[in-house]
């Protein structure tokens, strides 16, 4: 069993990441008030705490998870290769659909970074929403093998 220890949205693309202690999650909009919600892959991404501590490790960094630009951080979850798993985090429902591929924009908060968050799928996983609700900081979350992939 894992937490949620943080929320983030972005309401443009390429805008500052916003911290939120609870959010709404609706399968046709994602993250209520984050840009890229629309129905798809990649419309919510997770980041593990156990990843991200290990790129910052490897380039000698103390860094807040939001330079990852993801919406959700948990903890105790291990991510690598969940593709077609579900995350259930309080009462909304994820879809892992792939991982998240670090793009160039993580050099640009620090040198080293994308490189660093690829091993072991460390930037995390996109997923898309399978049931909505509402999430909170400290909501529990789990990870469930789905027998229909």
């Amino acid at each position: 069993m894992g937490k949620l220890i943080g929320i983030a949205i972005k309401k443009e693309k390429y805008g500052n990441m916003i911290p939120l202690e609870t959010c709404t999650v609706r399968v046709e909009s994602g993250l209520e008030g984050d840009y890229r919600g629309n129905p798809g892959k990649r419309q919510v991404t997770v980041l593990s705490r156990e990843g991200f501590e290990a790129a910052c490790l490897e380039i000698q960094a103390t860094l807040p998870w939001t330079t990852r630009r993801a919406n959700l951080f948990i903890d105790g979850i291990e991510l690598a290769h969940t593709t077609g798993q579900l995350l259930n985090i309080g009462n909304v429902l994820l879809e892992i659909t792939g991982e998240t591929q670090p793009c160039h924009r993580m050099d640009e908060q620090c040198e080293g970074l994308t490189k660093a968050l690829v091993p072991d799928w460390r930037g995390g996983v996109c997923c898309r929403v399978l049931r909505g609700g509402t999430i909170s900081v400290s909501d529990e979350v789990s990870l469930i093998n789905n027998q229909t992939t």
